[in-house]
């Protein structure tokens, strides 16, 4: 029997897709947490594991015919675990916060402390917001930066620690914009006999390249994404050590998911290969230099940066010194007319609730993968500040977007 598609093809869905590579294509992507992954990513992703159930892990499945998908599982941990070096790694959670609530599960009771960087001062849901599981389930501390250089105090961190003797210290970040030293968390884990887990989720692709200390050696345990600054397809994955591997994937598998999805396993396979290749060491360090120019650039143009600047993939922006009354809910929907794609995001003690904000933040991985270089990143400066400049002008606001597909089309993600 034909598969309906085939008699009646779905061109209401797929022309909805064609508009989608399209925005993608001819916008400037700036969300920091996207990217453009890799037609063959994107080849394994669409291929015909998505038919196979495979509960359980490699020589150890639920269902029969596994053996290939066996192979291609083991493929990405050996793979995932060169790139690290990692004792032990789990390649099947379906997100970073997957990830995250599967690796407390794994070392945690209900009720234990951890500290975590609080969501408002850059930390992500899953390190101990109250609206999340790991708030509810588990007595988060939150830590914060420092109200004047707006970065981590390690002496907070210290401070902390010693008053509430958390059984789990938490580094990393969602909007967090410079370099987190796992050494620094690690000793003051082990002062107050902690473990220590640090969050990549961001970052990986720049640990893998060599622009971020590797968090490895210290933490007991590391979580990430495999697409952000990796570039792989959307999914999450653990590392450990190999005193923690079976609590770890018991917390994965049966302890939060049921069936992996091996197809976006394949997916994270390639991801992998392509970050063992040399040019990724020099892609990782374009990103680095693309932030580094942007954020300046935005500070030509009168821009205020969390922090003064970024050591990383992304900068956050403070709007209130260029226009007191523009929120990062406005800024975005403007820009988004004007063809520019980032987010609105809560700047450090913001006055503004979460849903208006004060800031935006920003990312280079994407324009990095399209090739873009420096003197690209100041046009995007200027492009963004014309924007939020003229945000009630809708002719010069078509103007910019007409200029952006023109800047894309110099360098198309996708032939």
């Amino acid at each position: 029997m034909p598969f309906p598609s085939d008699t009646n093809p779905d061109t209401q869905l797929f022309d909805l897709i064609d508009q989608e590579v399209q925005r993608q294509c001819t916008g400037l992507q700036l969300i920091a947490s996207e990217n453009f992954t890799s037609p063959a990513v994107m080849r394994a992703v669409g291929s015909a594991l998505t038919n196979k159930y495979a509960e359980g892990y490699p020589g150890k499945r639920y269902y029969g015919g596994n053996l290939i998908v066996d192979e291609i599982e083991a493929l990405a941990i050996e793979r995932v675990k060169r790139i690290f070096g990692a004792d032990h790694a789990n390649v099947q959670p379906h997100s970073g916060a997957n990830a995250n609530m599967c690796a407390y599960q794994a070392i945690l009771e209900a009720g234990d402390t951890v500290l975590g960087l609080s969501l408002d001062h850059g930390g992500h849901l899953t390190h101990g917001s109250p609206v999340n599981a790991s708030g509810k389930l588990y007595h988060f501390v939150p830590y914060k930066v420092a109200p004047g250089d707006e970065r981590v105090d390690m002496d907070q961190v210290r401070d902390l620690a010693l008053q509430h003797r958390p059984k789990l210290i938490v580094a990393g970040t969602t909007s967090y914009t410079r370099r987190l030293d796992p050494a620094a968390f690690k000793s003051i884990a082990d002062e107050v006999g902690a473990l220590f887990m640090f969050d990549a989720a961001h970052i990986a692709g720049l640990i893998a390249g060599g622009q971020h200390p590797n968090p490895v050696p210290y933490a007991d345990i590391v979580t990430f994404t495999t697409h952000k600054t990796l570039r792989g397809p959307r999914g999450g994955c653990i590392l450990s050590t190999a005193a923690l591997a079976p609590a770890i994937d018991k917390a994965v598998f049966p302890g939060w998911q049921g069936g992996p999805l091996e197809h976006v396993i394949a997916g994270k396979a390639v991801a992998f290969h392509e970050a063992l290749q040399p040019e990724f060491q020099d892609y990782a360090a374009q990103i680095v230099k693309n932030a580094s120019a942007l954020a300046e650039g935005l500070v030509q143009q009168g821009f205020r940066l969390v922090s003064g600047g970024t050591d990383i993939h992304m900068m956050v922006v403070d709007l209130r010194p260029f226009d007191a009354e523009l929120t990062g809910k406005e800024a975005q929907a403007v820009l988004d007319l004007g063809g520019i794609t980032l987010n609105k995001n809560s700047i450090p003690d913001d006055p503004r609730s979460p849903f208006v904000t004060s800031g935006v933040r920003i990312g280079t991985p994407s324009v990095t993968t399209q090739g873009m270089k420096e003197p690209q990143m100041a046009q995007i400066a200027e492009l963004i500040a014309r924007v939020l400049r003229h945000r009630n002008d809708a002719a010069v606001v078509a103007q910019a977007k007409v200029d952006v597909a023109a800047l894309c089309a110099q360098f198309p993600a996708y032939a």
